[in-house]
């Protein structure tokens, strides 16, 4: 009733007539209310002749406040926004000093890629001739842009497992096939603490970044001072690159430490340790020094080049009685295979079969060919029943088998888990 008595008095200031009960609309059939989910208001404006509707939608407009439009939208808006975490997040374009990678394709079914950082006046040097990094710079990732020599180049922006494959190395890295298997053994979460012995080029100390998260630490130990300036540059440098690109800041979460494991147990008895990666010549010497900060429970994965050390490791850890358990030993392998169409020489993808007239065979040899000519005939009935576009469709051998170029042997990896000893 309410809203009805204002519905009369907006019509009497506007001098019309007010309007009557169950008149149905103006211009058309009365709907019924299953038909449509409308508003009540919006129910009896359709009730209204044009004129009255319309002076009941300016009166309803007017009376709602620009606050309460503004919280609709923003109420309206908020699913997105969290959706988004908060921000919009599209792939911007390449800015000068991020990292950008090339692809180009070449023969046997190889790509060649090529990891360059971007400035104004260089220019991009490849097989297939070069292409300057400004005509690179303001392109979104993903496009194919052609160098001097009218090869055709992808430009994308790199992953960290390319970035750690083709960034500059002085001893042999971790390969990322060993450093996801070594994450899944430790269990790393956000907010973790994790040692690493042996920056070499960073490659680990990256991952584990990563892994770890803002919140988290890497304490990362080198003792050759050109292995621990390589790892500190590779490191900044994927930092940088990420903050321009993503525009958002890498974590800055791993301390880089020229020194001795063997000579910092004054520096563990400060430190609670998650986990501990163990990349050296004698993971052994460093166990009993590393091994009281590490929690109850925690996991000590070793990286060995061969199997010779992984029996001194544990030869060690017997006659030391040292705390740890060896759960795993494993070797982690990956077999890269090819499929492509295969290439057929002096004719045509496919063919179709006709078939000619002939004298009708004996009876011996209709009696052989029976079944298969009905299944032939089954064929052809179907090939005839399918449209004109799809007969013109035709499949295409494929070819499947090994890479020729396969992933050799890398490391050993140990697992060992801290326990705590039965009091005798």
């Amino acid at each position: 009733m309410r809203v009805w008595r204002g519905l009369r008095r907006a019509a009497a200031s506007s001098g019309l007539s007010p309007p009557a009960m169950g008149r149905p609309p103006a211009g058309g059939p009365r709907r019924r209310a299953w038909e449509t989910s409308l508003s009540p208001l919006e129910r009896v404006r359709r009730l209204l002749p044009p004129q009255e509707a319309a002076a009941v939608g300016r009166y309803a407009a007017a009376t709602q406040s620009p606050s309460e439009e503004r919280r609709r939208r923003v109420a309206a808006a908020r699913p997105l926004r969290r959706l988004l975490g908060g921000q919009e997040r599209r792939p911007g374009p390449f800015r000068a000093g991020e990292l950008a990678l090339a692809e180009l394709r070449r023969k046997y079914n190889t790509t060649l890629k090529l990891l360059c950082r971007l400035a104004a006046g260089s220019v991009l040097a490849s097989p297939g001739g070069i292409l300057p990094h400004r005509d690179i710079i303001g392109q979104l990732p993903g496009q194919v842009l052609r160098t001097s020599a009218g090869a055709r180049l992808l430009l994308r922006r790199p992953s960290l497992e390319e970035y750690v494959l083709l960034m500059p190395r002085g001893p042999t890295i971790a390969y990322p096939k060993d450093i996801s298997a070594m994450l899944m053994m430790m269990d790393i979460h956000p907010g973790d603490t994790v040692l690493e012995t042996g920056s070499g080029s960073g490659a680990m100390s990256l991952f584990l970044s990563r892994a770890v998260g803002p919140k988290g630490r890497v304490i990362s130990y080198e003792i050759r001072d050109d292995h621990h300036n390589l790892a500190k540059k590779n490191y900044r440098q994927w930092r940088a690159a990420w903050e321009i690109g993503h525009m958002e800041e890498w974590p800055d979460n791993v301390d880089f430490i020229l020194k001795d494991i063997l000579t910092a147990a004054a520096d563990m008895k400060s430190i609670a340790l998650d986990a501990i990666v163990l990349d050296m010549l004698n993971p052994q010497s460093a166990l009993p020094v590393v091994h009281p900060s590490l929690k109850q429970g925690g996991v000590c994965a070793v990286y060995l080049a061969n199997i010779t050390q992984v029996i001194d490791l544990l030869d060690r850890i017997r006659t030391c009685k040292l705390p740890f358990l060896c759960e795993r030993i494993v070797e982690v392998t990956h077999r890269n295979w090819l499929v492509f169409p295969a290439k057929i020489k002096n004719c045509k993808p496919s063919q179709m079969v006709e078939t000619q007239n002939i004298e009708e065979p004996r009876q011996k040899e209709y009696e052989e060919i029976h079944v298969q000519d009905q299944a032939v005939l089954k064929e052809n009935e179907y090939n005839e029943s399918l449209s004109d576009d799809a007969e013109t469709y035709c499949l295409v051998p494929y070819v499947a088998r090994p890479s020729y170029w396969q992933e050799a042997h890398s490391a050993f990896l140990t697992k060992l888990r801290k326990f705590r000893p039965l009091l005798s």
